[in-house]
């Protein structure tokens, strides 16, 4: 409705187009008085006047239709926009840090009607369409109103609520229509469909009030335990009886809660859970940044699955996918007919190795999307941390590239200045809103300061998976043990920069996939009991080394295939001894570490670690020191990576009793039970510059624990300096 001047007086013009209708009329709210429209055309499209009324007044159109049905109903247009010119002015800034409560979908009720509110950016748009089940997906009901040069496009629907099904049809300049699903969509249909779904995320009820409280409390605390299992929900476990499908949001948390508690790691990380269309990518070719998937149940059961975690004390992790997004027709790509998310020049906007497009960090409304959504998994869901995926591929311009396939920056170097000003952004904003919230980055190059403040001159991460320190160990452990004693410094080069950054220690999904076999299989060793031997000596000192931990689900008890995102991991396994032997040191390693501050609060610091023998390549013996800041409490780690078993003095800072706490070699982890029987005490024996040694017995293929603390005594009782493991 909007004044018009028409043939011999002026007046109000309504005009309204309804599938079906023989006669519409417009009706005054107030008054009940009514106006007949003209029928102009068959499809439905009426018009009329309302005489001698200036001022538009509140109304709703009553529509008969054949058989004498009639309906009556507010119109869209009759309601102002749900969009202030703040919120465009921000948002066209890349500063509303909450535009996912303006732009997509959400219910609404304006003017006491109910219905929902939808808004899209599309500024190269020349119309763009709300189209559904409501309106038989025609686009021509819906069309929505432009939002001026900010490029929004906007409409409030009454009457449509929760579970409706929807996409905006997006008509570009050359008239070309494209069916788009919701880039802010909070749910979505399964694929091919993919169309976006009304979903209210705001009514949860969270239950985790204790668990955030103490997160935030851990804000300035970096250097804490950490130990993550990392998930792929779909294939952690399957329900065979029925059709092999993955476990429901709501089935896993249970179960997930109860065996990541029993193997003591704090947190679980999920491998990407926003919408995607290919099972086959493992959620790394997202289309829906800020839906979970729909393969797991809805929304609130995600929630629900966070909630329970929460409540058993157990952090949750997710992997967040800003470096890249697919090319699917109904998502982001060319999203109004242009270039809208991704750089047009494709030197700049495709991945050569992976065929997606690159985010163009550079535009406002781009990284105000991005920037976002980071905040709204944190707000809408309570997660406790991002594992950024892809970081080198973000920093770097000519990331996997030859010359001539990409555009130096403004200064001609190789280093993507507005990725690398997102990130620091990202990681400021999430750590501003959300205190004690995780910030993790998989960068494999040696860019500096990745987990170093912004302020520092860093990037603002709170944490860096160590990719060299994996491969070089791998490496190692991969050579049968005669060959060893050449390649020591694969074990000991990763030191060199080990507190250049704040590592996480990691043997993630990447390194069991594309035919590069399982961790046990990777063992250079031919039998199964040697190489479940070689792996526990691996898993043991890769937990008493420096740094957070993470290992990636099936990896704890020695799966023996590859990981089949398709397929439930082999839990059958662990009825064998060498596979559940795995099991129970890894849950035992997690205890000692938790549960130790000299090994789990000293990751960061230089000062805690210090080699006692890195050089004995011969013997494939490597050994270390980690203790606390106070030097009350030692822990010496022997690894002994050959195949013989010998006896081989070890020289230690305190005289004493140097209790075994960890023995890979143990029966109990299906070894054969070579070990220290329960600790050595010292000798005054000089070795590796210290005045006390013990003669240490190593098994083959073996990682042992000794630990030391500092005993006061008072009168003829003894007081223990920290509680023993």
């Amino acid at each position: 409705m909007h004044p018009a001047s028409r043939g011999k007086g002026a007046g109000l013009v309504v005009r309204c187009l309804v599938r079906g209708a023989q006669a519409c009329a417009v009706v005054e709210v107030a008054t009940g008085a009514e106006w007949k429209l003209e029928l102009l055309a068959p499809e439905g499209f009426f018009e009329g006047l309302v005489p001698k009324r200036p001022t538009v007044f509140r109304y709703q159109l009553r529509v008969t239709y054949a058989g004498g049905e009639v309906r009556q109903f507010f119109d869209p247009y009759s309601f102002l926009p749900t969009l202030g010119d703040q919120d465009l002015y921000l948002f066209n800034e890349g500063n509303e840090h909450r535009i996912y409560d303006k732009l997509g979908s959400h219910l609404r009720a304006i003017d006491g009607v109910a219905g929902v509110s939808f808004a899209v950016w599309a500024p190269a748009a020349s119309q763009v369409s709300l189209v559904g089940n409501f309106n038989h997906w025609d686009s021509r009901y819906h069309p929505m109103r432009s939002l001026g040069a900010s490029g929004v496009w906007e409409l409030f629907v009454p009457g449509v609520g929760e579970g409706e099904v929807y996409k905006f049809a997006v008509r570009d300049q050359a008239g070309h229509v494209r069916l788009k699903s919701d880039p802010y969509g909070t749910y979505f249909e399964a694929p091919p469909n993919n169309a976006s779904v009304v979903c209210d995320v705001t009514k949860f009820t969270w239950s985790d009030e204790a668990w955030v409280n103490q997160r935030r409390a851990l804000a300035d605390q970096p250097d804490r335990p950490v130990s993550i299992y990392e998930v792929h929900l779909g294939s952690w476990r399957r329900k065979p009886e029925d059709a092999n499908r993955p476990l429901s949001y709501r089935e896993l948390a249970p179960q997930l809660a109860d065996y990541v508690g029993e193997m003591g790691f704090t947190h679980v990380e999920f491998m990407p859970l926003a919408e995607h269309p290919f099972d086959g990518s493992w959620g790394y070719q997202v289309t829906g940044f800020y839906a979970p998937t729909h393969r797991f149940g809805p929304p609130k059961d995600f929630a629900w699955l966070v909630d329970y975690l929460h409540r058993r004390n157990i952090g949750v992790i997710l992997d967040w996918v800003p470096a890249h997004f697919p090319r699917d027709s109904f998502a982001l790509a060319e999203f109004d007919g242009t270039h809208l998310y991704e750089h047009a020049d494709p030197r700049l906007g495709a991945h050569m190795d992976w065929g997606t497009l690159i985010f163009n960090y550079g535009r406002n409304e781009v990284r105000c999307f991005l920037l976002a959504n980071a905040l709204a998994w944190m707000e809408r869901y309570h997660i406790d941390g991002l594992r950024v995926d892809a970081v080198a591929s973000m920093l770097y311009l000519d990331y996997s590239r030859q010359e001539g396939q990409w555009i130096p920056n403004r200064f001609g170097g190789r280093e993507n200045l507005e990725a690398i000003d997102f990130l620091k952004q990202v990681n400021e904003l999430v750590h501003r809103y959300f205190p004690g919230a995780l910030m993790i980055a998989e960068e494999s190059t040696s860019f500096p300061g990745v987990s170093r403040p912004v302020a520092s001159g860093g990037l603002g991460f709170d944490y860096k998976w160590n990719m060299g320190w994996m491969h070089d160990t791998l490496r190692y452990f991969a050579k049968e043990s005669i060959y060893r004693k050449w390649h020591q410094n694969d074990l000991t080069f990763g030191m060199l920069y080990q507190y250049a950054e704040n590592f996480v220690t990691v043997f993630s999904h990447d390194e069991v996939v594309h035919g590069k076999g399982s961790m046990l299989y990777k063992m250079g060793a031919w039998h199964i009991a040697e190489k479940a031997a070689n792996l526990r000596a691996l898993y043991a000192h890769m937990w008493m080394y420096p740094g957070k931990k993470l290992l990636f689900m099936g990896g704890e008890f020695a799966q023996s295939r590859e990981w089949n995102h398709d397929a439930s991991l082999d839990w059958h396994l662990c009825q064998y001894p060498d596979h559940e032997g795995v099991r129970l040191l890894v849950r035992d390693l997690n205890r000692l570490y938790v549960g130790e501050p000299a090994l789990s609060r000293n990751d960061f610091n230089p000062q805690t670690f210090r080699w006692i023998s890195c050089q004995d390549a011969d013997s494939s013996v490597l050994a270390y020191l980690r203790h606390d800041a106070n030097e009350k409490v030692f822990i010496a780690v022997v690894g002994h990576f050959s195949g013989a078993s010998r006896t081989k003095r070890i020289g230690l800072p305190r005289g004493g009793m140097w209790r075994e706490v960890i023995n890979t070699n143990s029966e109990y982890y299906a070894g054969n039970g070579i070990g220290n029987e329960g600790g050595r005490e010292t000798e005054a024996v000089a070795c590796d510059g210290f005045d006390q040694s013990i003669n240490a017995t190593l098994a083959p293929f073996s990682t042992i624990v000794f630990r030391w603390e500092q005993v006061e005594r008072i009168g003829a009782s003894a007081v223990s300096g920290s509680v023993g493991v």
